[in-house]
């Protein structure tokens, strides 16, 4: 069964633009993949254009080949934007193949080993960096049955904080804790942005609050930096998230400092390649929090993944406290109910995405060009709040 057409939507917000594409069969199946990718909607989009060689007039089925065609045939060696293409287009066959053989994507890919995915917040805390403030926020997630969230306290911080600001970053971490106590775990979000004696200085400073996980300390291409934390916490680290390939993860883990790893969908080429990364993990007891910043098709996907690794831990959910309106882009919606989502149904992804919703919603552009307005977070001290007031109606 070959793909014979693709069309591509984009959904906008104030700081993400998510991009679906659907693919068209011989037989009229469709299918939908969707990516999220910073400041790179326009070229991603192009990018498709440009390979539409690899896809369009090629079996649905032969998954392995198309990585193939995307990475190897063309030679370069595939970064963000290639594995971000590669990942819509994977995504989007799954779907179909779903469709065509009436299974969940899930029974395609080893079946089922859990019946409930555990989640945890993040997005909450668009609010002044005030201990008060975030001690209220974080109350509001878990008064909706959350069993983790994750932020990040830091500010605009680079490399090392300012006296004033490393205290100042410490007691959000505190304020949070004492609110939702020891049996709602936090994860510390650090986006890679500290030197090594930094990140270890934070560490220590909040060891006894026992988060679940610090998440990038240091660059996140700087092994010999995360190996340095490593040797200085006995706080577990996750990291991954901009890791693109499953060559990027391999020197990872026979260095044994990474606990759990965060791969994301959208840009590590799609499901059978996160999935691989997933099992190459699980050989060195490392677990899988999928890094998971997307609308309806990622979350689902993604659970669909989850649904079948043995290490899995926990999955990222935004769309409960940033950004709602995206949940309104299909059905049915993921719900998180205490603490946990439950597995798909259906056949393929089981979504119906309402493309009128995403036509309504179409992103900025700027001379025609996508606009991606990004975080800033390593100049803008509030980007935490999200400008989440432009999407409340």
């Amino acid at each position: 069964m070959k793909i014979k057409n693709y069309e591509t939507y984009v959904l906008g917000t104030p700081w993400r633009n998510l991009t679906y594409l659907f693919i068209e069969l011989e037989d009229g199946t469709r299918g939908v993949g969707e990516a999220r990718v910073l400041g790179k909607t326009h070229t991603v989009l192009e990018f498709l254009k440009d390979t539409r060689r690899h896809f369009i007039g090629h079996s649905v089925y032969d998954i392995e080949d198309l990585y193939c065609r995307f990475t190897l045939h063309d030679f370069g060696v595939p970064g963000e934007v290639v594995m971000t293409g590669l990942a819509l287009v994977e995504m989007a066959c799954w779907d179909c193949i779903g469709k065509l053989t009436n299974q969940p994507v899930y029974n395609l890919i080893g079946g089922k080993t859990i019946e409930r995915v555990p989640a945890y917040a993040n997005g909450w805390y668009t609010v002044e960096r005030s201990p008060e403030e975030f001690a209220k926020a974080a109350q509001k997630v878990i008064g909706r049955g959350y069993i983790g969230l994750k932020f990040d306290p830091f500010g605009n911080g680079n490399l090392e904080l300012t006296r004033d600001e490393f205290f100042k970053s410490v007691e959000l971490i505190e304020a949070v804790h004492s609110v939702v106590g020891d049996r709602v775990q936090i994860f510390v979000e650090m986006h890679g942005r500290f030197a090594s004696h930094q990140a270890i200085e934070i560490a220590k400073a909040i060891e006894h609050l026992r988060p679940g996980w610090i998440e990038e300390p240091t660059r996140p291409e700087d092994l010999g930096a995360l190996t340095k934390v490593a040797q200085h916490t006995s706080i577990p680290i996750a990291t991954g998230e901009r890791l693109y390939k499953a060559a990027e993860f391999r020197d990872l883990f026979p260095m044994r400092v990474v606990d759990i790893i965060q791969p994301d969908l959208n840009q590590c080429g799609g499901l059978l390649e996160t999935k691989k990364i997933a099992s190459t993990a699980e050989t060195y007891n490392v677990m899988v929090a999928p890094h998971n910043v997307g609308g309806i098709i990622t979350t689902v996907a993604t659970l669909h993944l989850m649904a079948t690794l043995r290490n899995g831990k926990v999955l990222e959910h935004f769309n409960d406290f940033a950004d709602e309106h995206v949940k309104r882009a299909g059905i049915p919606y993921p719900e998180v109910v205490d603490g946990h989502f439950e597995l798909p149904g259906g056949p393929g992804w089981g979504v119906e995405i309402d493309i009128d919703f995403l036509r309504q919603h179409d992103g900025d552009k700027i001379d025609g060009i996508y606009a991606d307005p990004g975080l800033n977070m390593f100049v803008n001290a509030d980007w935490a709040k999200r400008e989440q007031d432009q999407y409340n109606t």
